[in-house]
């Protein structure tokens, strides 16, 4: 954990840097002088050399795409290979803030600096903002000395990049690391089929919140939009309507036409074991995969870092149920 000799300040846009036009806050080039500005009146001993990037198009991180995030993982990828940096400042909008963060735990695997991502609940500029304090406090935290890894800082946070979630639209302190049970086995090594080096294609996904009435047709309508991976949200430690035989046909045509199917716990403190119950059994034998007490965050990205990897549903199921960076393992 040392302290960075040269760090990359990659702004994608979000709220940090809006300014305002026509149409209400929108993403804004700039943002080096003023960051830059600001510093003046920061403590500039405490913090690191950084150089400075925009990513664009600038983005409101509604408008964020996996496309979005391969071009993230590009610039991160040739920040530390090609220019000689040895950590990451992504500044990013907090709407998929957690999603991405989480997304890039599992595109870098095994890319030896820190990254960090940060954002705020207002534009930079207003009085007594968010914006300054994370980005700054997350710059003096890289100075400090932060693992390898990725990570989301926020109200004075270091927070682990696959296990937190946007809680509240209307606080500083929006965002938290969920309290979920993880237990899982650990990975031994990053095979290479997984690595930051493993080239990446946009790959088609979706989620299926269960609730009474969820319909066998809503599984096969998915399926037939072309989605390669299907996370359920499931009831409590991993069940569903295990009694409706066609909701389940449903599920075991789609996992042998090739979709994944993994499987989180709606619960916000939950984690999926099918054994306790009959029902959560039956649908671990239609082929669902647990992802034990991983966020939806967490379990979209590492879906699509799999399968965007162009590995084969065995091969995907296999690395989906093993921790890989402390997303599935408290101690991690």
């Amino acid at each position: 954990m040392a302290t960075p000799a040269k760090l990359l300040v990659l702004y994608t846009g979000g709220t940090i840097g809006m300014q305002m036009s026509a149409d209400g806050l929108a993403p804004a080039s700039g943002f080096e002088a003023r960051m830059r500005a600001q510093q003046v009146e920061e403590s500039p001993a405490d913090l690191p050399n950084w150089i400075f990037r925009e990513l664009l198009p600038l983005l409101d991180s509604a408008n964020m795409s996996q496309t979005n995030w391969l071009a993230i993982r590009d610039a991160i990828v040739q920040a530390v290979e090609t220019d000689g940096c040895d950590a990451v400042l992504v500044l990013h909008g907090t709407d998929t803030l957690a999603y991405s963060a989480a997304a890039m735990s599992f595109l870098l695997l095994g890319l030896n600096v820190p990254v960090v991502f940060t954002g705020s609940m207002q534009p930079a500029g207003v009085p007594d903002g968010d914006a300054w304090p994370n980005l700054f406090g997350a710059l003096r935290a890289l100075q400090q000395g932060v693992k390898p890894g990725v990570h989301l800082y926020f109200n004075g946070q270091m927070m682990h990049g696959a296990r937190c979630a946007k809680l509240r639209s209307d606080a500083f302190d929006a965002f938290q690391v969920l309290e979920r049970h993880r237990e899982a086995e650990h990975a031994n090594a990053i095979a290479p089929a997984i690595s930051y080096r493993q080239a990446r294609q946009p790959i088609s996904l979706a989620v299926l919140p269960l609730y009474p009435g969820v319909q066998a047709e809503q599984v096969r309508a998915l399926v037939v939009s072309g989605a390669r991976g299907l996370l359920l949200e499931c009831y409590g430690s991993g069940t569903g309507p295990a009694g409706d035989d066609a909701f389940i046909a449903a599920l075991r045509e789609a996992h042998e036409q090739g979709v994944v199917l993994a499987a989180i716990s709606q619960c916000m403190q939950g984690h999926v074991q099918f054994g306790v119950y009959a029902a959560g059994s039956r649908l671990a034998q239609a082929g669902l995969v647990s992802c034990g007490g991983m966020t939806r965050e967490a379990a979209l990205g590492k879906l699509f870092a799999l399968l965007g990897a162009g590995l084969t549903q065995a091969e995907v199921e296999h690395w989906l149920a093993l921790d890989l960076c402390g997303e599935m393992r408290e101690s991690a």
